[in-house]
Formats: structure tokens, sequence, C-alpha cells
């Protein structure tokens, strides 16, 4: 009688069992029980390995050496090193093979997916177009972090300033608040430290765009430019165009959730620091072959400078300083302008019935002589990236 699967060891029992009785010849209990004489045997044989019945229980098909099985070792630094960064088998593949580790993709992915490490994660739309400044400090992100709650009551505010090309993060810092007084001195270290960029893309928030007044300039944004930033302001409810510094705050997030979120603002300090020092000098990415953007990055050669000098309008150029309250005065009426431009030296240029006003660089207002509206000339950066 064949044996069954589903009673397989019960059939290895009842025949061993009989074999022993030597009521019959092996040939002939073989032939009943469906086996051969080598497999009926073996039986025998483990029973008598094993000296019990219980050891007739199906054994493992896997092969007993495994010459080609990662060493426990191994696996448990790709486990330790997912744990502790939260990263995946691209990153991690670089990153052991500077500590003379070499695994495939495939082979750390099993890992963790036999530890269960790995996560399916929402698949996103990827952007038409990727855009990105050739050369570092030529466009600096810069942009708040949500806000997370502190045990005393009050809240952190994490400020991000990110280069667009190396995507080395400047500044990662935790605030008490978001106003004028709190950022500037972030934002002057970080030009004493790395330079002014040509430009900063920041969005319509507090505090570098009024959103009451809606004359565009704040003080921060004034003193931004009067060291020579170009200011762009991205698309409203539109967060992708800033894009680098958005996804820099997904990575943020990530991060906390490894290493845990601070619940003081001391504690978000020394967080920010290993952060900030994993980012730049650790962690791989892709965007840039795997390389660190620590790697790619140059502080700028344009020095920050505490008192800028007065700025030199062309030859020529009809020039006037604005009143306390920041209005142009022309033709015996009060055009207003800029608060945080109040009592700076503007040019204005005049064209049919309009006037152009430009602070330093940047061309500002359009002022319309005749009905006294005043118009924002500081363009939002439109869908593609680009100054629309």
């Amino acid at each position: 009688m064949p044996w069954k699967e589903t009673c397989v060891r019960e059939e290895r029992v009842r025949f061993v069992v009989e074999a022993l009785q030597g009521k019959e010849s092996m040939s002939r209990i073989c032939r009943r029980f469906g086996v051969s004489r080598k497999t009926g045997y073996k039986w025998l044989r483990r029973y008598e390995e094993v000296g019990s019945l219980s050891g007739l229980g199906e054994l493992s098909r896997a092969p007993r050496g495994r010459p080609a099985q990662t060493p426990a070792a191994v696996e448990a630094r790709v486990v330790a090193l997912r744990q502790r960064r939260g990263w995946g088998s691209r990153k991690l593949k670089r990153l052991l093979g500077g500590e003379g580790i070499h695994l495939a993709r495939s082979t750390i992915d099993r890992i963790l997916e036999r530890e269960g490490l790995l996560e399916q994660k929402l698949r996103q739309r990827p952007a038409v177009h990727r855009f990105e400044r050739a050369q570092c400090n030529e466009l600096v992100q810069m942009d708040f972090k949500g806000q997370y709650p502190l045990l005393d009551g009050s809240w952190c505010y994490p400020l991000s300033q990110l280069d667009d090309h190396s995507r080395y993060a400047l500044v990662v810092a935790p605030l008490p608040s978001q106003s004028t007084r709190e950022v500037r001195p972030v934002v002057e270290k970080s030009l004493e430290r790395y330079g002014v960029p040509e430009s900063i893309l920041v969005d319509h928030g507090t505090p570098w765009w009024s959103s009451t007044s809606g004359y565009g300039l704040t003080r921060l944004s004034v003193f931004l430019i009067r060291q020579g930033v170009r200011l762009a302001f991205s698309g409203i409810c539109h967060p992708q165009t800033q894009g680098k510094v958005e996804r820099f705050h997904r990575t943020m997030s990530e991060w906390f959730k490894h290493h845990g979120t601070p619940k003081t603002l001391p504690g978000f300090t020394r967080a920010f620091e290993e952060f900030r020092r994993e980012y730049n000098e650790v962690r791989p990415h892709e965007a840039l072959g795997l390389e660190t953007p620590a790697e790619h990055y140059t502080p700028s050669l344009r020095a920050y400078d505490p008192s800028p000098p007065e700025w030199e309008y062309p030859p020529g150029a009809e020039v006037r300083k604005l009143s306390e309250n920041g209005c142009l005065y022309l033709a015996g009426r009060y055009y207003f302008v800029c608060h945080a431009l109040a009592a700076e030296r503007v040019r204005y240029e005049r064209f049919q019935n309009r006037v152009l006003v430009t602070y330093r660089h940047m061309t500002i207002r359009e002022i319309d002589l005749d009905t006294g509206d005043s118009r924002t000339i500081l363009k939002p950066y439109g869908p593609t990236g680009h100054d629309s």
C-alpha cells in the first residue's frame, strides 16, 4: 500500500514497528508498504540513531552546508544599519561597501524582508522634469518643516536651508517661532559660514513674505536683497516648486521614526546636529550617484558683509529715498511701495502713465500714476519651476 502524504509519519512508524517485530521478511514488509528495501532500511537506521520513533518525522530538505549563505554577523550588521538609518538597500549597499562588506541589493532586500523591515511605500507620480542648478550656491531652498509640540506646551519650528545643486544641508535649526527675530540670526550665521548664494527660493510665508500687506517684501527679505541675493518665491499652493527641501523634510521625518522625536528645544538641537551630519556626510544620495552631499558641496566665494555699501544705480537713473512709511513721493503725491523698504533708496522709471520701482537689483513694484494702484513685480515660480 502506497504511503499517503497525510500520514507519512504514521506509516513510517507502522513500518518500523512491524519490521522490528520480525514476523515477516524485510522484502515482504517493503512490498506491503510500497517502498524499496533501501528506504525501509533507511527508516530503521534513523530509528536506531535517534533511539525513538519521534525521529521518523520529515527532515529538512535544505542542504546542511550553505557555502553561499550570508554570515550571521553580516546579516546582523545589515539589520543594525537598517534599524539605525532607516535606509533602503541601495544606500545600505554603499555604506556596507565602505566597511568592506560587499552584498548585492537583492541579498540586502531578502535579509530585510526576512526580518520584517521592508515597508510598502506609496508610489507617487514622478515629476515630468527635474530642475537642478548647475553649480553650488546658484540657488538655496529655505523653508520651515511644520511644527513639533514640546513638553512645556510650546512648539519647535525647524528651519532648513538646502543647496539646490549638491543637496547639502546648510541649516537645520530648531526655533521657538517663525519670527524675523528668531530667523535672522540663523540666516546670518549661515551666510557667515558658507558665503552668500546667488538666489534663495522661499514660499509665501512668514517671515520672508508679507502675507498681510500684500506688498511682498519683509525686513528679512530686504536684509537678503542687501546682500545681493536674488529672492525667488514659490508658486502659491504649489509645494513641488521646493521639491528638494520638501523631500529633505520627508527624510527628516523618516529619521525621527528610527531615532525618536525630541520633546525639548535642546533635544531638537542635538538631534538635528546628528541628522545633519549623517545626511551630509554619511547617507548616499541617489541623485548624486550614491555619493554624499558633502562630496559635492563647496562654499560660496561671495563673502557675507554685515554692512553692505550703498547700492550704485546706473548713471542718470532717477533715484529717490522712500519715506518712513515706505512711500514714494512723486508729483506732489505719495505712492505706497513697501513698509519693509522704509527710508531705503529706490530707482523709479516712468513709462506711459506708470512707474516701475526697483530696489537694488530687484524690480519690485509697478505704480499707476492715475489711479495710485501699486502692484508687486515679485512673481511667484510657476509650476515648471521657472520664473513665471
